[in-house]
């Protein structure tokens, strides 16, 4: 057999006209378009690229993108003054800060002080804990991007069982959150799980978060299982996932190829996040 693929692009297209279709309607009723402010520290060229598509990504669908370029040297006073800043901003809808930070900054001195109305990255102790407990919140883009296309696709989540191979703040925790919540039996594994093989046999759904290229092989996985690869792994001849493709894609049932499968779910579900951002802000 050979899997299904997930490709992220045709369920990211879809989503992006219904957003196109929101923000225009919204920009009529309210005479202002959905905005975000992008904080960039330093002048990292990876962090430069992916911020110039976050900026094309908004002005296609009809909202404002403003990038906040802060030097290397930025003092944790100085940016934490730049969010509480945005954070008043009322015409700022969603704010998200480029991470990594370089040293001595660091992720909590953000989340300490981004309020959690605009935080739509989905990062601070606010909205984490909504998540945790099933209340309305800002849910970070990966996962909410990888269950988006396990759900527009139609494979079924309440009452399977469901393995989280990772553990992480921005991806394995709120991914295992998000799966509980549509009612699977949701197992976490990480770095120091015993027989990781085991446990993933028994999944009907495979999420693979950990960091590590082609840790998952084709033996791992039960048969006709779905697989969510978060994984961003560069290598000599391209990028590879957390899962190795070319065994997986023998034994699932469907498989999310890297590139083109959650990456592309990334970016859309920021827009749909700063639109939710700039509804919510209306309503209070």
């Amino acid at each position: 057999m050979s899997a299904q693929l997930l490709e992220g692009k045709p369920a990211a297209e879809k989503m992006r006209a219904e957003i196109y279709a929101e923000v225009a309607a919204f920009k009529d009723r309210h005479s202002f378009a959905p905005s975000l402010a992008v904080v960039l520290v330093g002048e990292d060229p990876a962090s430069k690229v992916y911020v110039k598509r976050i900026s094309k990504s908004f002005a296609d669908a009809g909202m404002g993108c403003n990038e906040v370029v802060l030097p290397a040297d930025t003092t944790p006073e100085r940016l934490q003054a730049e969010i509480v800043a945005l954070n008043g901003d009322p015409k700022v809808s969603g704010i998200i800060v480029q991470l990594p930070l370089p040293a001595p900054l660091t992720e909590k001195m953000v989340t300490d002080v981004l309020s959690p109305d605009k935080d739509v990255d989905g990062i601070t102790p606010m909205n984490a804990g909504l998540l945790m407990q099933g209340l309305p919140c800002f849910v970070p883009n990966t996962p909410a991007g990888g269950l988006e296309l396990l759900k527009r696709n139609g494979i079924e989540i309440k009452g399977k069982n469901a393995v989280v191979v990772g553990r992480s703040n921005i991806v394995g925790k709120p991914m295992a959150m998000l799966l509980l919540h549509e009612h699977a039996t949701v197992t976490i594994c990480h770095s120091r799980t015993r027989d990781l093989g085991a446990v993933c046999r028994e999944a009907d759904i495979v999420c693979a978060a950990i960091g590590k290229a082609n840790m998952i092989k084709g033996d791992m996985l039960k048969p006709g299982a779905a697989v969510v690869d978060f994984g961003i792994n560069p290598q000599e001849k391209g990028i590879v996932g957390d899962v190795e493709f070319s065994s997986a894609k023998e034994v699932a049932g469907w498989i999310t190829p890297v590139p083109g499968g959650t990456g592309v779910m990334t970016n859309v579900m920021l827009l749909a996040n700063t639109l939710a951002a700039a509804k919510r802000a209306l309503e209070k």
